[in-house]
């Protein structure tokens, strides 16, 4: 059975519709983190760091990044 990984289209399409969903619930939510991350900051996140090289705040808005993302894949999982 050389093609038994290939699935039927009418399996593939809901799986392939919730996916798409979930990805853009995901974005959504991301987007809306990370446009209060930077309203709630009382300095221009883009300056500190682009031009004033500003690494400290870089790993901080990089944790960040990646706590929204783990919170939202634990919220589609279920878990």
């Amino acid at each position: 059975m050389p093609f038994a990984l290939i699935v039927k289209l009418d399996e593939l399409l809901p799986v392939l519709l919730t996916t798409v969903i979930f990805v853009a619930i995901g974005l959504v939510v991301f987007a809306i983190a990370f446009i209060i991350i930077v309203k709630v900051s009382p300095f221009s996140v883009k300056k500190e760091i682009e031009e004033d090289q500003n690494i400290a705040l870089a790993v901080i808005i990089g944790a960040i990044i990646i706590g929204v993302a783990l919170i939202i894949s634990s919220a589609i999982q279920g878990n």
